[in-house]
């Protein structure tokens, strides 16, 4: 955390940050043309920005792209915010947020996390019903994990498991994992309190696509989960980047999971 701490005390590498919030996945060449620094200060922020885990990277093709990691600042809210006051804080940054928003043209969450434990646990923690109930809010979900079979969802121990039309994309254990995602449903719009209208509209989004990258990292493992392939202006993205009020999205479940193998126990329900 200390390593946070001194890569946010700098005002440049602050300036970074904001440019990733508001437009993520961004080239080094995109970052400099929209800051007044060279390229090597940049790089060299950069690197301190991506040794704190603050800045996570994916290889498209040939380009290095950069996005905003969640996982630390989430850390210190948990540590503190969440002890004192976080339900007035979630209140005045949802205010924020609707004052200050703007249409996002084909938005990406790229959220990277550092657990103690093996590819192969880690693995079966992604695809076994057991496993995903614990963190994942009583959710088990099913599947054969090969290229092109479905992938089924169960909301509860006495549901039926259910075909959402999820599809298993990429299955390379214990290293690579893709699917595609659900849409929205009718017990969102109850939960989230959306008007029929409001349900239709989000119904028509397009389907998402999540990958879960899994590399060894000193004593643990590195995983990196990317969820793209959103339609503009989403709310599918900001329901699973835990920006939809009620809603914590992958930071919530992901940080469950790291509970869950690193102490035997998932985190303790809001």
């Amino acid at each position: 955390m200390d390593e946070v701490f001194r890569a946010l005390a700098d005002p440049s590498r602050r300036r970074l940050l904001d440019s990733l919030n508001a437009r993520n996945g961004q080239t080094l060449g995109d970052l400099c043309a929209g800051i007044d620094m060279s390229r090597q200060a940049v790089s060299k922020h950069l690197a301190v920005l991506e040794a704190a885990n603050l800045v996570t990277t994916v290889r498209r093709g040939r380009e290095k792209l950069h996005h905003l990691n969640a996982a630390p600042i989430n850390a210190i809210a948990d540590r503190w915010i969440h002890r004192y006051d976080r339900d007035r804080v979630h209140a005045l940054a949802d205010l924020k947020t609707a004052l200050e928003r703007q249409p996002m043209e084909s938005p990406s969450f790229v959220y990277t996390t550092y657990i103690r434990t093996t590819p192969q646990r880690l693995w079966q923690a992604l695809t076994e019903p057991a496993f995903t109930r614990r963190y994942w809010g009583g959710v088990a979900l099913r599947s054969e994990w090969t290229a092109g079979a479905p992938l089924l969802w169960q909301n509860g121990p006495d549901d039926e498991f259910a075909d959402l039309g999820q599809q298993v994309l990429v299955a390379e254990p214990p290293r690579r994992l893709s699917y595609t995602w659900h849409g929205f449903q009718p017990e969102h719009a109850a939960f989230f309190g959306w008007s029929d209208e409001e349900l239709a509209a989000r119904l028509g989004e397009r389907r998402s696509t999540v990958t879960f990258d899994i590399a060894p990292h000193g004593d643990g493992v590195r995983l990196t989960v990317t969820h793209d392939d959103f339609s503009p202006d989403s709310e599918m993205y900001r329901a699973i980047s835990g920006q939809l009020p009620g809603s914590g999205g992958w930071p919530e479940v992901l940080a469950s999971l790291k509970s869950l193998l690193e102490t035997g126990e998932p985190l303790a329900a809001a």
